[in-house]
């Protein structure tokens, strides 16, 4: 099998690059080698690669300054994933797209299914809906996994932020009122590499961690893990400026991912305390 895939640098292509070595060739790329911004250049690396399949781990993550630059946001997470679908389709290749919880507004009361009507709060999550959108649509061979929360030892993420807030400041400040299941991108990646390596039913499906708890709780969790002696606050998100608006529920339900496959990721907790280590190097 020949695997390529996007942004390897990144916190889940980290662990993707390693999480597929198993099943085949990979081929992985970072910004520098593959600039999903530049269609004419996403064209010319799927046909010069010839992949069985595509893992497009790369995306537009700065959900704040995507309001300033929503056209930017749009390229990379709405735009580029309809060219990887062409070309996915064009080869005969399936494409493995991952999307966000940020695609809902959060105001269902219970965890939302993949056939729930999305309707995103901020231009991150717009964005992510288009590019969705364009997968869907395209006709190629398609997984799209909706995550929610990704943390990981490296990069840019929630667990990084309280670590080094936690060492810093005495007092951190963080909202009760925004609810979701953190999920570790290893464990992303290793479900991921099980998928690829199943015979299932392709299409739309939710995947992220088992549990739940605030913003507010991750972060109590995170330092007690970590030994920090920051005291956690808890405040409204109304407290909390921010350019975009959240989901203030933003669980998704994994039901259709384990009657297909099988695969029920563990309690959010449980990954935690290896992450921590392994963040600490």
């Amino acid at each position: 099998m020949r695997i390529l895939l996007t942004g390897r640098t990144g916190q889940v292509g980290w662990e993707l690059e390693r999480a597929l070595a198993p099943l085949g060739s990979v081929i992985a790329t970072d910004r520098a080698g593959l600039d999903l911004g530049d269609p004419e250049t996403i064209r010319r690396i799927v046909r010069e690669a010839k992949p069985d399949v595509i893992v497009n781990a790369a995306a537009y993550t700065a959900v704040d300054r995507a309001e300033s630059e929503p056209e930017a946001a749009m390229r990379i997470n709405g735009a580029a994933p309809g060219v990887l679908a062409e070309e996915a389709r064009r080869l005969g290749a399936l494409l493995v797209h991952y999307s966000t919880d940020y695609v809902f507004d959060g105001a269902k009361d219970s965890p939302y299914v993949e056939d729930d009507l999305p309707r995103p709060l901020n231009e991150y999550g717009r964005s992510k809906l288009q590019g969705e959108r364009a997968v869907l649509a395209s006709g190629c061979r398609h997984l799209v996994l909706r995550t929610s929360w990704v943390y990981a030892a490296r990069g840019s993420n929630f667990l990084r932020t309280i670590l080094r807030r936690g060492r810093e400041q005495s007092e951190l400040r963080v909202v009760t009122d925004q609810v979701g299941a953190p999920t570790s991108a290893a464990a992303i990646a290793g479900a991921t590499a099980l998928l690829l390596a199943s015979a299932g039913p392709l299409g739309l499906f939710h995947l992220s961690a088992s549990g739940a708890t605030s913003w507010h709780g991750f972060a109590e969790e995170i330092v007690a893990l970590a030994g920090l002696p920051a005291r956690v606050v808890g405040i409204r998100s109304q407290d909390y400026p921010s350019a975009a608006r959240r989901p203030r529920n933003s669980l998704l339900d994994n039901a259709r991912l384990k009657a297909a496959y099988g695969i029920v990721l563990e309690d959010w907790r449980q990954p935690l305390r290896a992450t921590i280590a392994q963040a600490a190097h």
